[in-house]
């Protein structure tokens, strides 16, 4: 049996587990006004991480407008920012 460190474990521990999703969307939310500006990030009521989408929830038009012309360039910077391709695809709500 091969040795891990504990934060290989816990990698490794997330990749099976149902909670990765809630995991990962934390940790966007931790640097979702640095990815994407103090604005954004004031007017986005939620983010959530469902499979391989980003689902972002926002009540304002105008920004929900921008955020959909965003899809790539959000889906590119939220998958540097987790140091993984963890999103795939960027639902705007």
């Amino acid at each position: 049996m091969g040795e891990f460190s504990l934060g290989e474990a816990m990698q490794e521990f997330l990749k099976a587990s149902r909670i990765k999703g809630g995991i990962q969307a934390l940790q966007i939310e931790d640097v979702w006004e640095e990815i994407m500006g103090k604005t954004i990030a004031r007017y986005t009521d939620k983010l959530q991480i469902i499979g391989d989408k980003l689902i972002i929830t926002t009540h304002v038009a105008p920004l929900k407008n921008e955020l959909r012309y965003q899809k790539e360039k959000i889906k590119q910077r939220v998958n540097e920012a987790l140091h993984q391709k963890a999103v795939n695809e960027v639902i705007v709500q």
